[in-house]
């Protein structure tokens, strides 16, 4: 660990299968979204988080936190969103830099539409591929490059979603 030099043999076998396997799964995620629903999956994850939060809403600068995505890639997504009537914007009575993403009714009932094959993708692509143990192991190894990335100091983020 820490080495510096080339990946063994091993190393890059497992490199070359993440890398396959993370993008294969998130082109399979994408397709499935867009034919389902006509979202992309980081349109996808902000109508969960909105869903997730009180009240529906999460102060923008937190939600791109949360999706680990630049503020501007998230303005850019969540004005899609709105165009549709799926997400609203709000400004923040306490700080008029701040600004709220709301999830609304519309964004509530396309998200509750599109669960169902999009949980039924992620089995068919990742879980029902792995047994128990493979999926114990991946989450703990994936947990520990994502805590690793995240740095000291930040908070747990919570468990990655489908």
């Amino acid at each position: 660990m820490g080495n510096s030099g080339w990946l063994n043999e091993r190393e890059m076998a497992a490199w070359h299968g993440f890398v396959e396997a993370s993008n294969r799964v998130d082109r399979r995620l994408e397709q499935q979204l867009k034919d389902d629903a006509g979202l992309s999956h980081p349109q996808y994850e902000i109508l969960v988080r909105l869903a997730e939060a009180p009240d529906g809403e999460i102060r923008m600068t937190e939600l791109a936190r949360l999706l680990i995505t630049s503020k501007s890639g998230l303005t850019y997504q969540v004005g899609q969103l709105e165009k549709r009537g799926l997400v609203r914007r709000r400004s923040c009575p306490t700080d008029v830099r701040g600004v709220f993403a709301v999830l609304t009714d519309e964004g509530r009932r396309l998200l509750e539409e599109a669960a169902p094959g999009h949980v039924a993708t992620v089995r068919e692509v990742l879980i029902d591929v792995l047994d128990e143990a493979e999926l114990d192991v991946l989450a703990r190894a994936l947990g520990r490059v994502g805590h690793r990335l995240r740095g000291p100091g930040h908070q747990d983020e919570g468990s990655p979603r489908g």
